[in-house]
């Protein structure tokens, strides 16, 4: 009879054993991959879409994405093999991500961002399967496309694809710097900027000319984020996009609604090096720096002053200067000042909380006035605030209001 020892002894080899045959069958895992996976869906927002907001089942989809042509639902990207992404190939998982063609060659639509992501690397997006792998796996059905007839039908893709899909991986641009290299690449590939912040013609595809110079979407709007002077990052410093990014607030503007979101589950957890990158590329984006538009009439001026000392100035103070890192500035704010005013009106009718981050954990946060002021008050406060202190921006109508109103009304986000 074996002793003890020398039992514990053989169970130890065979258990070293089976092992190396496990990795010889699946090869090791990378953790260094993975984190470096871990990363890049951080950077992609993933999570944004892919984890339905309270759910403790990460990345198990189910989450409503709207787009101008209705719902789809963001799918399982888990490693459940029934509902995930377990039994996908390699060179699936990278045609969904870069090619946009699912399991079988099915079209995809461009709510999942392949126009962006087709920038990385093959490497990078199978670096982003590897950490995905290692999340737990959510057995969770869902069914994405919820379009109705016939933007149903995924073979008109292959139409769209045709027209404003252009496939290939991020190549740097000869006489740029690395850092802006590092930049171009974050904000054009899995940061996905384009995506909301590029305006999109009545086919969804991007108006290039427009490239990152604003889009309205989910009532609000996305703003301009090039280097305008006016509505862009024109006034900005690196620094202080920088700052934006990784907290959410700088002295004179706070995030809110969908860049809330943004900057809480990304970019502020980024490396500083790729938020300053970031910021050098965007710096270096003209803009179009259009002539400002006509001065509304000095009877709305007048109207939303009365009002803005009434219900505003206690907090953005008489100057518009509001108060830094609490409250923010309204005088010369690009966002103010955006050719579309859905982002003021939701702020004004709804009210909003803007982010809390590590960096800046307060939230502070703007009651909604809707209850309180009419369509033709908050029009008249609205043209105030875009054109006082030196701003300049359309004047907004009650019309303009009425239609805010109504779509906020009928939204449950």
């Amino acid at each position: 009879m074996r002793s003890p020892t020398a039992l514990r002894l053989v169970l130890a080899v065979l258990a070293l054993a089976g092992c190396r045959a496990t990795e010889a069958a699946e090869g090791p895992q990378d953790f260094g991959r993975t984190d470096r996976g871990r990363y890049l869906t951080i950077v992609g927002d993933c999570a944004a879409c892919h984890t339905q907001q309270g759910s403790s089942q990460q990345f198990a989809g189910g989450r409503p994405i709207e787009t101008p042509f209705g719902t789809l639902l963001a799918p399982n990207i888990t490693p459940d093999r029934e509902t995930g992404i377990g039994a996908w190939t390699d060179d699936e998982f990278v045609g969904a991500l870069t090619r946009g063609t699912g399991r079988g060659g099915a079209h995809l639509y461009p709510a999942m961002p392949y126009p962006s992501m087709t920038k990385l690397s093959r490497d990078d997006a199978l670096t982003i399967r590897a950490y995905l792998n290692s999340v737990p796996p959510a057995h969770h059905p869902v069914v994405a496309n919820q379009l109705p007839f016939p933007f149903s039908i995924r073979l008109g893709m292959a139409a769209w694809d045709a027209l404003y899909f252009t496939p290939g991986a991020f190549q740097p641009v000869a006489g740029k710097s690395e850092e802006w290299n590092r930049g171009a690449y974050l904000v054009e590939g899995p940061m996905h900027c384009g995506a909301c912040h590029t305006p999109k013609n009545f086919l969804g595809g991007d108006k290039s000319a427009s490239h990152l110079q604003g889009y309205a979407l989910q009532g609000w709007f996305a703003p301009n984020i090039t280097n305008d002077a006016r509505s862009g990052l024109g006034h900005w410093t690196t620094g202080e996009i920088v700052a934006y990014l990784k907290s959410g607030h700088t002295a004179g503007a706070a995030a809110s609604g969908p860049m809330a979101e943004e900057v809480a589950l990304s970019s502020s957890k980024m490396a500083d090096a790729d938020l300053q990158a970031v910021a050098v590329y965007l710096k270096d984006q003209p803009g179009q720096d259009q002539p400002a538009p006509a001065a509304p009439s000095d009877t709305v001026m007048t109207a939303g002053a009365a009002i803005y000392a009434d219900e505003c100035s206690a907090c953005h103070a008489s100057t518009g200067t509001g108060v830094p890192g609490l409250f923010p500035a309204l005088a010369g704010a690009s966002g103010v000042q955006s050719s579309d005013p859905a982002s003021l009106l939701h702020v004004v009718l709804r009210g909003t909380r803007s982010v809390a981050t590590e960096t800046a954990p307060t939230a502070p946060a703007m009651p909604s006035f809707a209850w309180l002021l009419s369509d033709d008050q908050v029009a008249a406060v609205a043209t105030y605030v875009r054109n006082a202190w030196g701003n300049a921006a359309p004047a907004v109508t009650g019309s303009d209001v009425g239609h805010a109103r109504r779509d906020l009304a009928e939204r449950t986000d």
